[in-house]
């Protein structure tokens, strides 16, 4: 009589593969965009998006989108990394462990965007446009990317961890990491093809961790449906 494959590691190799495939994916699409937007001028949307944010502002919707731009940045982010990724865990040392971990992940993307940005060198847009303050290159948006990571982490977490309300907690995540992210648009620092392509990297280099979780981690905790906490 044959020996069967364990249920929980196929759910386990089903969630690398699944991953690993959305991640390329998403890396393709991210150096298609890239190689776009390193060819020099915008393309279309950017300078028409741009443009319809200048001359739809307004004191108070500056104020907001600046209020909100500001959480995508900073320690916001891996407050809300961290305190996801610590229901993870039984015991304190398992909770440190996770969200020691779920902030790796999101500092190691920072770390990697930060390098593509300084390869790809593309200008941000005209500086009288600016309604905020911003520093460094454009491509790929550094607040949209940071948002875009925590929110994929915080989701991520919830749906391992499966309480009650999740539906409603994965939408709030999601919903803010799209929020900051058209906010730089609003505000005139980045182009929509920036903010794009930080979505773009956030949803490769989240594949990257999901597979290597999936993969590598004991405890059958980097995939829904399996049981316990991670092993740390």
């Amino acid at each position: 009589m044959g020996h069967g494959t364990h249920p929980g590691r196929t759910r386990h190799v089903g969630a690398a593969e699944l991953a690993g495939s959305t991640g390329l994916g998403a890396w393709a699409a991210f150096a298609v965009l890239a190689l776009v937007v390193g060819r020099g001028s915008p393309p279309g949307v950017d300078g028409g998006l741009l443009d319809w944010s200048v001359g739809h502002r307004s004191p108070a919707s500056v104020s907001a989108a600046s209020a909100l731009t500001d959480t995508g940045t900073g320690a916001v982010p891996y407050v809300l990394v961290a305190l996801a990724w610590m229901v993870l865990g039984r015991t304190l040392r398992q909770r440190t462990a996770a969200a020691a971990l779920g902030c790796a992940c999101l500092a190691a993307g920072q770390l990697l965007r930060y390098g593509v940005m300084e390869v790809i060198a593309r200008p941000r847009p005209p500086r009288q446009d600016w309604a905020a303050h911003a520093s460094g290159w454009s491509f790929p948006s550094g607040h949209t990317t940071t948002s875009a990571l925590a929110a994929g982490l915080v989701i991520w977490a919830t749906v391992l961890r499966a309480p009650r309300g999740r539906t409603a907690l994965c939408a709030v995540a999601g919903c803010w990491g799209v929020a900051v992210g058209l906010t730089r648009v609003y505000l005139g620092v980045h182009w929509f093809t920036d903010v794009a392509g930080g979505w773009l990297f956030a949803v490769a280099w989240l594949g990257v961790c999901v597979g290597a979780a999936a993969w590598w981690l004991p405890g059958r905790a980097a995939v829904p449906g399996t049981d316990g906490p991670p092993s740390m």
